[in-house]
């Protein structure tokens, strides 16, 4: 009879496309996972996978077969979710997703009152890409995501979490800071720095300050947010900044303004799967979040009422 533990073997194997890495995402030695793979070829009559010196191609009825596991180990964990929700849907571990560009930020600022506040529950953080974190939460992976909306979300139940500014910086010489307004048409035939393409923060970029005529500054594009807030403080470009990411102290050699209205910003939501059984724990977490946010930047006006998850 094909385990569990094989399907998770052959999963890994699809995902990693090597061995070594593959039982290291499982926590097992190679020897282990290699040995149990070739068991579950032999159970199945079928070669999954073709093997040589450089790299792991899956076979056709690997593909499918792996996609099938996909879609087992899901099941299982939602069956195991739902019986830990029918216990106490405010203990055990939730894995929760977050993208690069809020993570370090917002979860220095939420973290200690959610453990404060929800001692039973394990949080378990993932910092991933929009769409791997997508991905991620769609196959079951992942319990609960904290990220900007995006129109592609709206097969996933989501709440209104508070709205974060997007914020010039600038080197302290530019020739932005003289106004006494900026405003996005300020913008216009400038070069602005962005993120490499998958951050959600490029495209909101992008969408902001290209539309008021601005231009993608070709020569570079960051990996993320810290190198490209060192790229302005060496006067290399401007760029925009989430609000909580901005720490005057420390940014030597970077300046913010805020723009005129209407000002550019980010929607934060949080993401769940619709059916969720621990719906209850997501409605904490969410009141534990605007609550907070409440201090820092704006929030949602309903952030004491009774909450509801919003259908796309």
């Amino acid at each position: 009879m094909v385990t569990l533990r094989e399907l998770q073997y052959l999963v890994a194997i699809d995902e990693q496309r090597h061995f070594g890495r593959a039982a290291e995402s499982c926590f097992v030695s190679q020897p282990t996972l290699s040995g149990q793979f070739r068991k579950l070829e032999d159970q199945l009559a079928l070669q999954l996978v073709e093997r040589n010196r450089h790299q792991v191609v899956m076979t056709p009825a690997g593909l499918q077969l792996a996609e099938r596991a996909r879609g087992i180990l899901a099941s299982v964990k939602a069956f195991e979710q739902h019986a830990e929700a029918l216990r106490d849907p405010l203990s055990g571990n939730l894995e929760l997703g977050l993208v690069p560009t809020l993570a370090p930020y917002l979860l220095a600022r939420i973290m200690s009152s959610l453990v404060n506040a929800l001692p039973q529950l394990r949080f378990l953080l993932h910092e991933e890409q929009t769409a791997v974190l997508l991905r991620r939460l769609d196959d079951a992976e992942l319990d609960l995501l904290v990220l900007p909306w995006r129109s592609e979300m709206e097969a996933f139940d989501h709440f209104d979490l508070f709205e974060e500014r997007l914020l010039l910086a600038t080197s302290p010489d530019d020739p932005l800071l003289k106004a006494d307004q900026v405003r996005l048409s300020s913008l216009k035939d400038r070069q602005v720095l962005t993120l490499e393409d998958g951050h959600c923060l490029r495209d909101d970029t992008m969408h902001y300050c290209f539309s008021a005529g601005a231009r993608e500054d070709q020569r570079f594009r960051a990996t993320s947010l810290e190198t490209l807030r060192f790229m302005v403080a060496s006067g290399i470009g401007i760029t925009l900044m989430p609000e909580l990411a901005v720490d005057p102290s420390r940014d030597n050699g970077i300046r913010y303004r805020r723009f005129a209205s209407p000002e550019p910003s980010r929607r934060i939501v949080a993401l769940v799967r619709r059916g969720f059984p621990r719906m209850a724990c997501v409605r904490q977490i969410v009141g534990i979040i605007r609550e907070v946010m409440e201090d820092g930047v704006a929030a949602p006006k309903p952030a004491r009422r009774a909450l509801k998850a919003r259908r796309g």
